[in-house]
């Protein structure tokens, strides 16, 4: 039962990112790799490189949930606690707190760090891997 909930919640998490790659996708496609997010020329060049580094690391996170499940939990944890911490600052500027882009990465956040103890747990994958090094 643990097993399967292990991997329902990371299937969760999977799909969210996904869906977080389509939109760094379309925002690519539409504007290019280091678009400012419609908050205007006076976006930090750094902001424009880590929002374009998201089209990458999504995915890579969604696909580590399944080949290396604790790694790709820890690196979903650790974009969307970046991303929401790092758009906090733009949200601030403009009184955007709540906008449905802003509310969905705050309870993704949410949702990841109150379910990723049940991700983590997984006693098949940790039978298996007890000659392993563990994260």
């Amino acid at each position: 039962m643990a097993a399967k909930l292990s991997f329902a919640v990371r299937i969760l998490f999977a799909c969210c990112l996904l869906i977080a790659t389509a939109n760094h996708i379309r925002a690519d496609v539409s504007h290019g790799l280091f678009w400012d997010y419609g908050y205007g020329p006076g976006t930090y060049l750094a902001s424009r490189i880590f929002w374009g580094t998201l089209t990458f690391f999504d995915p890579l996170a969604a696909l580590l949930l399944f080949i290396k499940p604790r790694v790709g939990i820890v690196l979903t944890a650790a974009i969307i606690l970046v991303d929401v911490i790092h758009n906090t600052f733009y949200v601030a500027l403009k009184q955007q707190w709540l906008e449905p882009f802003y509310l969905s990465q705050v309870a993704f956040l949410i949702v990841v760090f109150l379910l990723s103890p049940i991700a983590w747990n997984d006693p098949i994958r940790e039978g298996a891997l007890t000659n392993s090094v563990r994260l």
